[in-house]
């Protein structure tokens, strides 16, 4: 580490905004005391959730030009005309999986000689991530899908979650909710699935094992959880084995479609790799007993195993209806037959201010120490995709991509 380190923390520039910041006011603070010889700058925004006299009144200072950073971290992808040259960026950057939409992204840090550090890809020794929004992504993905609901079935309508002030004032309405009887189905388990559930609790869903969920109805809402020894089973007939799917995903074939023929919610909080099978096919979904009705996309992998998700929708228009016989997307709620989808990608961003200093506590506790001194166990360089705009070993998948040709 040099003697004096200066990271920047940036404004985020993605189209559609995003309100969140990877580390708060008092943070900032923090980090500067607890590591010699490191300097904290922050980018004036006028958009992000804590303002720029928040960071002023605890001496924190403001400064455009980030230049004479050694560090620049963000939340979302940088917008390309603002990238500085030479310099690392840390942030979610979704590429790792071929992401279409980032391809221009990754080509544009390459050219301009970027270190990019992916924060998904932060991840102790036996492969655990160690920072992640993914909680507040299930707490609002959850509440979406309730939100929904209650358009779907004319019961009223929820307000936004970034109309309320924070968690606190959700939860309060989550204490109100009334549903009619309807299943709700959960893939994933981790801090995701994890938000989802305390949601559905807090709205007094009940939890159903999967024999139950599979062949009793019930007189009240209920909700089961899936793991992939749930939704997958290998092609060889072999019982399942966690190894072994992790690191053959395409040797498998999904077992999901039972679910959708009795849920009527799917909310989708699974880290998908895009080897692995796709959960149902467009196919599936005109079939007459396809029975799910709204999902609520919270992983939103484009294009992924869910074939509704033909987009991210946005948090000023969250949901859109994709119709299985055209294959297309059509306005939100307006037939019935349609299946209607959630699929923001930003979904901390309508609770920034909760969510900020969740990931700012993650960031400060378990990332820092590694960043700022040796990386003696490695944490740092398994989420190097680009060093220097060259792809690292681990990333050299990515070489076709990253030259356009796929």
């Amino acid at each position: 580490m040099p003697k004096h380190y200066k990271i920047g923390i940036l404004r985020e520039t993605k189209t559609p905004p995003d309100r969140r910041v990877a580390l708060t006011p008092e943070q900032v603070v923090e980090v500067i005391k607890k590591f010699d010889n490191v300097d904290v700058v922050v980018q004036p925004s006028e958009l992000r959730c804590y303002k720029d006299d928040e960071y002023l009144r605890l001496g924190v200072k403001l400064q455009d030009d980030l230049s004479d950073c050694d560090l620049l971290v963000g939340v979302k992808e940088t917008k390309i005309p603002t990238i500085i040259p030479g310099k690392t960026y840390m942030e979610f950057a979704h590429v790792a999986k071929k992401q279409p939409h980032n391809q221009k992204l990754i080509q544009a840090f390459a050219a301009n000689g970027n270190t990019v550090i992916d924060y998904e890809y932060l991840t102790d020794k036996n492969g655990v991530r160690l920072v992640a929004f993914g909680h507040w992504a299930g707490v609002v993905g959850s509440y979406n899908a309730l939100r929904a609901i209650y358009i779907k079935h004319k019961l009223g309508e929820l307000p936004p979650a970034h109309t309320l002030h924070d968690y606190n004032e959700l939860k309060g309405i989550l204490k109100k909710i009334k549903l009619p009887p309807l299943k709700f189905v959960i893939t994933g388990g981790g801090r995701v699935a994890g938000g989802a559930i305390e949601v559905l609790g807090q709205a007094g869903i009940a939890e159903a094992t999967h024999e139950e969920f599979l062949t009793k109805e019930f007189d009240h809402p209920v909700y089961t959880r899936l793991d992939p020894w749930h939704y997958a089973k290998r092609n060889d007939g072999k019982p399942f084995e966690w190894d072994y799917w992790v690191n053959n995903p395409a040797d498998h074939q999904s077992t999901f479609l039972p679910y959708a023929q009795t849920a009527d919610v799917f909310i989708a909080c699974h880290y998908w790799d895009f080897r692995s099978p796709h959960f149902f096919t467009v196919d599936d979904m005109k079939q007459p007993d396809f029975r799910i009705s709204i999902i609520a996309d919270v992983s939103c992998d484009i294009p992924g195993p869910i074939p509704s998700t033909i987009k991210a929708s946005t948090i000023a228009d969250p949901f859109f209806d994709f119709n299985p016989a055209t294959g297309k997307e059509e306005p939100a709620f307006s037939c019935g037959m349609n299946v209607t989808v959630m699929s923001i990608d930003n979904l901390p961003g309508e609770l920034p201010r909760d969510a900020s200093e969740f990931f700012g506590r993650l960031l400060i506790d378990k990332v820092l120490p590694h960043l700022l001194c040796d990386d003696c166990e490695g944490v740092i360089e398994r989420a190097t995709i680009l060093k220097d705009g060259k792809l690292t070993p681990r990333y050299a998948y990515l070489q076709d991509y990253l030259e356009g040709k796929e």
